[in-house]
């Protein structure tokens, strides 16, 4: 009796910080939400393909963020532009809104975020990541050894500060990874934009499997004609999962959704509605 009285008063003196987050509200199905993370113009697409292709061409494009409900947890894949990147961009990133803000609308509080997907560590994707300290970050395992490798004043460092500094747990993802363990959500290894670049596949009952690309393209002319970026870490690897990407599209009859495209991100239901 007097070990089970203190241990009683040990988790009551217990810091607030560990307490369990609130749990979101579950739901019956896997859904899946999509909302703008901020807003890039690119003066000159010939970066974005090796070959010289779309030299010239000008092009808006958005910073695509996804919301993904499980009956087991809640995923958010990709996290935007910073306000602080937005700033120091000489007007050509747009920061939209916090995004804590935006999942106030769909009932969700930061807390109850239990994973975080990181497509790549480019910090068009990873901006937002810091909010959400309690969250689970899933990035693929090359990623987060060049993370590791930057300067401590890196940008894309910087925006995953809980997860480097060993405050929060990191998942550093080999190959594939089934998030919930169903087959449902799904992150796919993608090596070539980045060495440990992912695209995520969500299977929902009623629209059938989707496919988010990351980085794989940016934009859909690129994908029609295979485009590599010149900023590409591996044009080898970025081919090699071109085909993947394809081949699994195909098999699967997934729809395609690239993440910088307005058009693509534009057929999806406006946040906080869902595809299911």
């Amino acid at each position: 009796m007097i070990r089970r009285i203190a241990l009683s008063a040990a988790l009551l003196a217990a810091p607030a910080s560990q307490a369990a987050a609130p749990q979101a509200a579950p739901v019956a199905a896997v859904t899946l939400a999509a909302f703008a993370c901020g807003r890039l113009v690119h003066d000159d697409l010939g970066r974005f393909n090796d070959t010289f292709r779309f030299a010239g061409e000008r092009r808006e494009a958005i910073a695509g963020c996804f919301l993904i409900r499980h009956p087991k947890g809640v995923l958010l894949w990709d996290t935007g532009i910073s306000r602080e990147m937005a700033a120091g961009s000489k007007g050509r990133l747009t920061f939209v809104a916090p995004i804590a803000q935006r999942l106030q609308t769909a009932g969700l509080t930061p807390a109850q975020v239990t994973h975080v997907g990181i497509s790549h560590y480019h910090a068009d994707h990873s901006g937002g990541a810091k909010d959400f300290p309690r969250a689970e970050l899933l990035i693929g395992e090359r990623d987060w050894a060049a993370v590791q490798a930057f300067k401590p004043d890196d940008a894309q460092r910087l925006a995953l500060a809980p997860w480097v500094s060993g405050g929060g747990k990191v998942v550093p993802v080999k190959g594939d990874r089934d998030v919930f363990g169903d087959g449902s959500v799904m992150m796919l290894q993608m090596p070539g934009h980045t060495p440990g670049h992912s695209a995520l596949l969500v299977r929902l009952p009623g629209a059938g499997p989707v496919l988010i690309s990351g980085d794989q393209y940016h934009f859909r002319e690129n994908r029609e004609v295979r485009g590599v970026p010149t900023f590409n870490t591996d044009r080898a690897d970025t081919l090699a999962s071109h085909d993947r990407f394809e081949g699994i599209a195909k098999q699967l009859k997934a729809r395609i959704i690239i993440q910088h495209d307005p058009r693509d991100m534009a057929g999806l239901p406006v946040f906080p509605k869902v595809l299911n």
